[in-house]
């Protein structure tokens, strides 16, 4: 340990929700991580810091979108030196981050870690250049199946993966208005390793969908899985 005093100690823990939208949504997990850590500091938020040669603010992220894809529920927790008002935090911190990286809700932590009450995600995917017709066929076939194996690619090579085991439920609706084409709603269970959009994809490709044009993935909430429904982690215990 440094010569010297200890790091004030942390005496209130604060839960953000924060979107990710438009261009923004190809910023990286580190990009926000940097954004948020200056957004802090003009802020002036009274962060709480580890205590060693290197002090880093007390910051903890929970279940990252992939890049690439906008989400409206992206969490992160944050320890504070003085108790604040969490609304003027929320208005602080959204007032310092890019137009695109949204600050929607900080609430005090409740008991208990957030990342455990992170059990599944709904999203949105959109997919231009299809027919709802070939979509609701490939759904219907992936649904059928027990297993669906794909594989995403890593830094060390290809990684098989279960696209069908932690898929609670698959449905299509036609596009609504500023949507391109179909639209696929989602809910997956949190597993280890996290199955995303892109392998759901994969795997309605297996079965036979075509995606011509790139398709966009939107998460909507992510929390407790409550008969087959995404709930809010950040609301009372369920």
């Amino acid at each position: 340990m440094p010569d010297g005093p200890a790091p004030p100690p942390a005496v209130q823990k604060l839960r953000l929700r924060y979107a990710k939208r438009g261009r923004l949504r190809f910023s990286s997990h580190r990009d926000f991580q940097r954004a948020l850590e200056r957004a802090l500091r003009r802020a002036d938020v009274p962060m709480a810091y580890s205590a060693g040669f290197r002090p880093h603010p007390k910051i903890s992220f929970a279940n990252a979108a992939p890049t690439g894809t906008a989400s409206e529920a992206e969490y992160v927790e944050i320890s504070l030196t003085r108790r604040c008002d969490p609304a003027a935090v929320r208005r602080a911190l959204d007032d310092s981050l890019p137009p695109g990286l949204d600050v929607l809700q900080v609430v005090e932590a409740g008991a208990g870690a957030l990342a455990d009450r992170l059990e599944a995600s709904s999203w949105v995917v959109e997919l231009p250049g299809t027919r709802q017709s070939d979509v609701e066929t490939a759904a219907r076939a992936l649904l059928a199946r027990e297993h669906a194996p794909v594989e995403r690619l890593t830094k060390n090579g290809p990684r098989p993966l279960d696209a069908r085991g932690p898929l609670v439920s698959l449905t299509v609706r036609p596009p609504e208005q500023d949507e391109l084409g179909p639209v696929l709603e989602l809910v997956v269970r949190h597993v280890t390793p996290t199955v995303r959009p892109a392998e759901v994809l994969a795997a309605l490709e297996a079965e036979g969908l075509t995606l011509t044009v790139p398709p966009r993935s939107t998460r909507l909430c992510q929390g407790p899985l409550v008969d087959g429904r995404v709930t809010d982690p950040l609301g009372a215990p369920v």
